[in-house]
Parts: C-alpha cells; sequence; structure tokens
C-alpha cells in the first residue's frame, strides 16, 4: 500500500476530532458511543488548542493523499499522566487501515521525533482488552500499573 507517514499539519488538526472519537475503545458486540462523547472534558483535554503547548506533536498516515490515522502526544493530567515531564500518546486509524502496519510506522515515527526532542520517555492509557495492548509492546512500551481493567504504560526513550 502506498503511503506517507508525516507530521500533521496545523490545518489538518481538526482531523484530530476525528481519531479521537476513533481512539475509543470499543468491546465487539457494545454500541459506539454517540460522537459528542469526545466533548467531556477527560476526552477532549487531548486536542483542546492542540498545538499550543511545547509537546504538542502530531503524526499522520496518509494513503492517496487522505489523512487515515493520526498519532499524538502531549503533556496533560490525562489517564495514561505519568509526571509532568512525560507526553502521553494517543493513535488512531480509520477502522479499514487497521491491522496494515501503519500504526507501527505512526508510533515509530513519533517516537523518533520524541527523541530528536530530547523526551526521555513516553506514556499512554489503554484496556486490557484492546488488541492495541500488542502494538504497544511491539513498540517497546511496558506496564508501570494494572487496574484489573486498565494499563498505563510506558516506553523509554
Amino acid at each position: 500500500m502506498d503511503h506517507l507517514i508525516r507530521e500533521l499539519q496545523p490545518e489538518e488538526l481538526p482531523l484530530l476530532e476525528d481519531f479521537l472519537y476513533e481512539a475509543i475503545f470499543i468491546p465487539e458486540g457494545v454500541q459506539p458511543p454517540p460522537r459528542e462523547i469526545i466533548r467531556q472534558p477527560e476526552l477532549w483535554l487531548y486536542i483542546e488548542e492542540f498545538g499550543t503547548r511545547p509537546w504538542d506533536i502530531a503524526f499522520a498516515a496518509e494513503v492517496s493523499g487522505r489523512v487515515v490515522g493520526a498519532a499524538w502526544v502531549r503533556i496533560m493530567e490525562d489517564y495514561g499522566h505519568i509526571d509532568d515531564e512525560t507526553p502521553s500518546l494517543a493513535i488512531a486509524l480509520y477502522s479499514q487501515f487497521r491491522s496494515m502496519g501503519l500504526g507501527t510506522e505512526l508510533m515509530g515515527a513519533l517516537m523518533a521525533e520524541l527523541r530528536k526532542r530530547g523526551c526521555k520517555r513516553v506514556s499512554l492509557s489503554v484496556q486490557k482488552a484492546n488488541r492495541a495492548v500488542g502494538l504497544y509492546r511491539k513498540c517497546g512500551f511496558s506496564v508501570l500499573s494494572d487496574d484489573g481493567e486498565e494499563l498505563i504504560m510506558a516506553a523509554d526513550l
């Protein structure tokens, strides 16, 4: 598949709303929540005024000229927050573009950029039942805490 992994451009930042919704884990057989759920404060903080903070960094996966996925970080008090120096990561692809290696490439590009900028580690939160846990482990993340349903993971850079 012909694709490009690149930095998300400022004019494309509104796409983070789509990818924030796509990042919501929906177990099999469960009805997806209404799109408005992303406006809940605990979710909206992932993208609110994105690009205005020093550690707001986002990469895009582009296929045939269309952005089909994004991975982004920012330092925030989210589910995966471990300290005020560690950015939290979010990643999502439109469903038809999952399991093609794009997520691995997005993570690799974003983590390389974080290393280049002097970041020491990155964290995330994921539900244990989410198959993305395998992607995160493949990209060097390990479990810091496990509350039974959700994992907080981090990767040293």
